[in-house]
């Protein structure tokens, strides 16, 4: 017996959801394992014998899934952004706060920013890196710079 995904996932995708939530204690994991699961049945072989054998299947694989996720190095081993941040050195407080401020741009923003100051690449180059045009590094850069000029007078402004 096999039922199509989309059914699956209007039965049984919250259940799926809690399940590994509660294993994994964050929502882009347990959301994670959730598709994976999904994803998987719908690539296995297996024929299953009733409604039921799916259910009992999908929940093992999520409770796998979850518990392989919270094994995994990569989740032991992670680190928050601002324990990150306090492993860098800065030469003063205000390359810190810049720093911080890039950070908080959207990505496109913040890579070509990051690549162009911190990494000292060309516009050519991190058009190369990107597969960008120049045109569009430039526009991303004067955005980003914009941007960062807001936020870092409206820091300045509230700190006086």
């Amino acid at each position: 017996m096999r039922q199509p995904v989309q059914e699956l996932i209007e039965r049984y995708q919250n259940n799926l959801y809690a399940i590994a939530f509660n294993i994994c204690k964050n929502q882009a994991d347990a959301e994670d394992v959730v598709q994976d699961t999904l994803i998987q049945y719908y690539t296995t072989s297996k024929d299953f014998e009733d409604e039921q054998h799916i259910r009992a299947w999908l929940i093992r694989i999520v409770i796998n899934k979850a518990k392989n996720t919270t094994l995994a190095f990569w989740r032991r081993n992670r680190r928050s952004l601002e324990d990150y941040i306090e492993t860098l050195t800065f030469e003063n407080p205000e390359s810190e706060n810049l720093f911080e401020e890039v950070l908080k741009l959207p990505e496109k923003y913040r890579i070509v920013i990051h690549l162009f100051y911190y990494e000292d690449y060309s516009v050519r180059e991190i058009a190369d890196i990107l597969k960008l045009s120049e045109s569009n590094v430039k526009t991303r850069l004067s955005r980003g710079r914009s941007l960062l000029k807001t936020a870092l007078r409206e820091e300045w402004e509230n700190d006086e």
